[in-house]
């Protein structure tokens, strides 16, 4: 991915923020009173406003300092979803077995992580580029394996396994893990208000998903 840094938006202001994904979908409306839907993204799209985060003096520093240093819009950098961070639900712990990342053909090595959103009427699956480091598990046919048989990229969300383990025939490959969507500043500027001498706020940081 280029232009994106590979560092997190402070994490005390990310838990203060709204937002969720986002999906653009034209709908034609027919001269018999019936609709056409159309959906315009394959993907889902996060959006979010991390303003109601910062509530110190110390938070608008850190806010301009990060802002300066990723150039405004022109550098993408990690940002916690407060809801949607892990491979389960928020108040699970995480385990190897969470999500189907691939079957095993005895000769593939290298596999993405993802994570599906699914119930009895569709489904969706999400490419998961953002891994966070030392969280990611992996399980082959319901085993772990062990961390020395694999290794994962955390600027790409690829796991690769060593030679020697790669995952046999028919087998389903699982992963659990710990992540951060790619975002980048939707704005050039920020308006700092001073409210009194050690508070203020930012009354709007806009952020958006960068897809790769």
């Amino acid at each position: 991915m280029s232009g994106f840094h590979e560092v997190r938006f402070p994490l005390r202001l990310a838990l203060g923020a709204t937002g969720g994904p986002v999906r653009r979908t034209d709908i034609v409306n027919l001269s018999n009173g019936r609709e056409q839907r159309n959906q315009r993204w394959r993907d889902s799209r996060r959006s979010y406003d991390a303003g109601s985060g910062v509530k110190s003096l110390t938070d608008l520093y850190a806010v301009l300092e990060f802002f300066e240093a990723r150039g405004g819009q022109l550098y993408g950098f990690r940002f916690r979803d407060p809801v949607d961070g892990k491979s389960c639900a928020p108040g699970e712990a995480v385990s190897a077995t969470d999500q189907a990342i691939g079957t095993g053909d005895g000769e593939t090595a290298a596999f993405q992580i993802v994570k599906t959103y699914a119930d009895g009427a569709g489904s969706w699956t999400r490419r998961i580029a953002k891994p966070v480091a030392g969280t990611v598990t992996l399980s082959v046919d319901g085993v772990a394996v062990p961390a020395e048989a694999w290794s994962v990229d955390a600027a790409t969300g690829i796991v690769t396994f060593a030679a020697g383990h790669v995952p046999p025939v028919g087998v389903a490959v699982r992963a659990g893990y710990e992540f951060d969507v790619p975002v980048r500043f939707d704005t050039d500027r920020i308006d700092v208000n001073l409210a009194h001498f050690d508070a203020g706020h930012i009354p709007t940081i806009p952020l958006t998903e960068v897809l790769a």
